[in-house]
């Protein structure tokens, strides 16, 4: 799925046109590999097709870069539950919170109710209320909301102003809508792209992130799909083994800035088990152990955010489930383990994935924030014997 980049040329913002951008001017990173693709693979579950949250059947996901002169790099990243209307047949869902120094708009219903109704949305702190109006219009305007004068939308953030001239506001309404309107359910596109287009991880550049877990038929043979926005920081590991600046710049002459531990991470998990709104608060909050283990302590000033859903068809909020009442059958508490197995395994790769595959930014005030020197990282992974 092509990240779309949109480039002002002197005409109104109104008018901005959009385009695929060409290889020299691209800030997603397709040359590196993706961690799997080097053998850095955690865990003990095989991933699905695409090793993306899209392995989870009726996932869409869709992303808008924005890329202004020389300050403006931000952007939205939309995923889809399913592919129909989601204010008529809401999904089950389940929110955590590890600190919370951030926003995530909408939350509280879905802790009320446990169900989402509206598209997730992540873009930077000071565009929330933008990307909520837009996936707010995107919802009125669907064939069947006629009626509809309620709308909870869901946004996160992160703040990408190492990067981006977050006080420009460059993110508007209608990029939220065309994030969604472009949302489909093949490969998606990580590193700088979307909603990460300046966010920043450990230090270096940080992303957008994804991989799965498929689990073996004994255990439910079902899919979990983990989507990231990382921008936080503390001491990187990966696989366990630290990957200090220092070691990083002596095998690459290249360094990191500013690797605070403070910042934030959205954790978006989908899933195509059966689960109570319940379960599913508990599957995201296993998500943050997938975190610890490349290094976040959850610091003081970072924001961690994890929210997870189901897309089974057996468990969905239909109208006529809502109006009737139905008896849904869940999968049960003492099942659960592998799944929490899964999400943490899937959301440590989709971390080490969006570091992989990000790309160095040029930004605001003209700072350089190099993308993580992947091949420091094999060397260090092949000495300690972790990699062949």
């Amino acid at each position: 799925m092509p990240a779309r980049y949109l480039i002002p040329t002197g005409i109104s913002r109104a008018l901005l046109t959009l385009f695929v951008l060409s290889a020299p001017l691209a800030f997603g990173n397709d040359d590196d590999p993706r961690a799997r693709e080097v053998g850095v693979a955690p865990g003990i579950y095989e991933p699905g097709r695409l090793n993306a949250i899209t392995d989870v059947a009726g996932v869409k996901v869709g992303q808008v870069s924005i890329i202004e002169g020389d300050d403006i790099r931000t952007g939205v990243t939309a995923i889809l539950p399913h592919g129909g209307n989601l204010y008529q047949d809401k999904v089950p869902a389940g929110y955590a919170q590890g600190n919370g120094y951030g926003k995530m708009m909408g939350t509280t219903q879905v802790i009320e109710l446990g169900e989402l109704e509206t598209p997730v949305l992540l873009t930077n702190t000071l565009s929330v209320a933008e990307a909520a109006a837009g996936s707010i219009e995107w919802t009125l305007a669907q064939p069947g909301n006629e009626r509809v004068r309620s709308v909870n939308a869901v946004v996160g953030e992160t703040n990408d102003a190492n990067i981006n001239n977050i006080r420009a506001r460059a993110v508007q309404a209608e990029h939220a809508i065309e994030a969604i309107s472009a949302a489909t359910d093949g490969a998606v596109d990580e590193g700088s792209v979307g909603a990460a287009m300046g966010t920043v991880t450990f230090g270096w550049k940080g992303g957008i992130g994804t991989s799965s877990r498929v689990l073996p038929e004994a255990d439910g043979g079902f899919t979990v799909g983990v989507l990231v926005q990382t921008n936080y920081g503390g001491e990187l590991h990966i696989m366990g083994v630290p990957m200090s600046p220092d070691a990083l710049a002596s095998a690459t002459q290249r360094v990191p800035q500013d690797p605070t531990p403070d910042g934030s991470i959205m954790i978006i998990i989908a899933t195509d088990a059966p689960l109570s709104d319940r379960n599913l608060h508990r599957l995201a909050s296993r998500s943050f152990l997938g975190l610890a283990r490349t290094g976040s302590a959850m610091s003081n000033g970072s924001g961690d955010y994890a929210l997870a859903f189901s897309t089974a068809e057996t468990v969905r909020r239909t109208p006529e489930r809502r109006e009737q009442g139905h008896t849904i059958e869940a999968w049960p508490n003492d099942l659960m383990t592998p799944l929490f197995q899964a999400v943490v395994e899937a959301t440590e790769e989709a971390i080490y994935n969006a570091l992989f595959k990000a790309s160095d930014v040029r930004g605001v005030n003209g700072d350089r924030h190099p993308q993580l020197p992947v091949g420091g990282v094999i060397q260090i992974l092949r000495e300690r014997g972790v990699i062949e």
